[in-house]
């Protein structure tokens, strides 16, 4: 494990924020961190990054609890971006590189490495400030992977991206992952999740309330429904013999009582002279499941 949250607990006077936590980030996993706004999620990325520490429970990178030399492991990239936008592109980035330990040539080398990857090595001598939000957002992911952390972290990380540099990012930080780097993906674009993480833990009003693979989370909260598509029209009685959801011409959807039951239903059209084109199980969406289980675990 990368990273391991064991008990965590969290208050601000009164308000407890994260309430008795635990959860392991698999080495090498991208790791999806959920919950509705307000769930404690910040507060854990804080107390990961050492900006705060816990009240009770322990936090342990790679085996080992916090301490100062953390955050030259750990590469943020939060939500509200932290950029001084008075400053020179390269002498910021050189800046925050040297924060993360690099010497100024381990920083000079790395920073002209990630400049001329994005094709913005003539950025050096320019403001932030005159950047668009997406070149600022550029430098921000620039500056969080500059040191090779081995834990990335990041929040929100396409917000203020078009299109195609979305797709960038993205392949870069499939690149750093396949490079062995561990990443925490904060979202709350449910698609970017299923398209992304492997294994997540949502989180709500500060408590873990699922956490696991991806796809053992979708098999868990599958409903066996199922579409079948075809060639011609589907017998009009097939709502006697099955629990139909929802027909069309020539798609039915139905919601069997096993799994299992598919294979009578297969059995059922082909008997009836069926041509099918198409059979899917349909499990449901992460937007689905994530609305359903904050759902019973109060509302959000």
């Amino acid at each position: 494990m990368i990273l391991s949250i064991q008990n965590v607990v969290k208050t601000y006077g009164s308000y407890t924020a994260v309430d008795h936590v635990s959860f392991d980030v698999p080495r090498g996993s991208v790791f999806g961190l959920l919950g509705p706004n307000g769930a404690g999620k910040t507060s854990l990325i804080r107390m990961i990054t050492t900006i705060t520490g816990p009240d009770e429970g322990a936090i342990l990178l790679e085996g080992e609890k916090l301490n100062e030399r953390t955050p030259e492991k750990i590469g943020y990239m939060p939500e509200e971006r932290g950029l001084y936008k008075k400053m020179k592109v390269g002498d910021h980035l050189m800046y925050l590189a040297q924060l993360k330990g690099l010497s100024e040539a381990q920083a000079r080398k790395a920073i002209g490495h990630w400049l001329e990857k994005f094709d913005i090595k003539d950025w050096w001598p320019k403001k932030v400030e005159d950047l668009s939000k997406g070149m600022q957002q550029k430098i921000q992911f620039i500056a969080t992977i500059v040191h090779q952390p081995r834990l990335l972290i990041l929040d929100e990380p396409f917000t203020g991206l078009d299109p195609i540099n979305t797709t960038l990012i993205k392949e870069e930080i499939g690149n750093l992952n396949e490079a062995g780097i561990s990443i925490i993906f904060s979202t709350h674009r449910m698609e970017q999740v299923e398209e992304m993480c492997d294994h997540i833990v949502l989180i709500n009003k500060g408590r873990n309330v699922l956490f696991g693979e991806v796809q053992d989370i979708k098999n868990q909260y599958k409903q066996n429904l199922f579409r079948v598509e075809t060639e011609g029209d589907l017998p009009a009685e097939i709502a006697e013999h099955f629990p139909v959801r929802e027909q069309g011409k020539d798609a039915v959807t139905v919601q069997l009582e096993e799994e299992s039951k598919s294979n009578d239903l297969l059995k059922y059209l082909i008997q009836k002279g069926v041509r099918i084109t198409r059979f899917e199980e349909i499990l449901p969406t992460f937007n689905e499941i994530f609305i359903r289980r904050v759902a019973e675990t109060g509302e959000a």
